[in-house]
C-alpha cells in the first residue's frame, strides 16, 4: 500500500480486503500461464472495479507476470504500465480495461461467450 501513498491518490482499502481473495482464485482455481499470458484457454480474471487495480498488479507481480516492484512503486505515474485503472495492452495479465463499476458483469458476459462459441 506505499505505492498508493507514494502516489497521493488511490484506493487501498478494496485492494487490502480482496487480497485474500485473489491470491486464492490466482493461486489454486485460475488456470493461467505468465509465461504465455496469452494462452487462449486461460482463465480470465475481470477486475470490474478497476478503482481497486492495486490487487490486480500485486497478484500479477506475485505470480510471475512482466510487473515488477519498480512498476508497482510508479503507480499512477505517467507512462507507468500500473495506471489508476487497469487497461489492456500496458501490462501482460491485464484482460481489459475497466473503470465503471458494473463494466466488468458486460465484459465478462461476452467473454465466456466468445469462449464457448468459438
Amino acid at each position: 500500500m506505499d505505492a498508493v501513498q507514494q502516489a497521493n491518490s488511490g484506493h487501498p482499502g478494496t485492494p487490502m480486503a480482496l487480497a485474500p481473495v485473489g491470491y486464492v482464485l490466482f493461486h489454486r482455481h485460475l488456470r493461467h500461464d505468465p509465461k504465455d499470458p496469452d494462452w487462449l484457454d486461460r482463465d480470465r480474471f475481470i477486475l470490474s472495479c478497476g478503482h481497486a487495480s492495486m490487487l490486480l498488479y500485486s497478484l500479477l507481480h506475485l505470480s510471475g507476470y512482466d510487473i515488477t516492484e519498480e512498476d508497482i512503486r510508479n503507480f499512477r505515474q505517467w507512462e507507468s504500465p500500473t495506471a489508476e485503472h487497469p487497461e489492456y495492452g500496458h501490462a501482460p495479465g491485464i484482460e481489459t480495461t475497466t473503470g465503471p463499476l458494473g463494466q466488468g458483469v458486460a465484459t465478462t458476459v461476452g467473454m465466456a461467450l466468445a469462449e464457448r462459441w468459438l
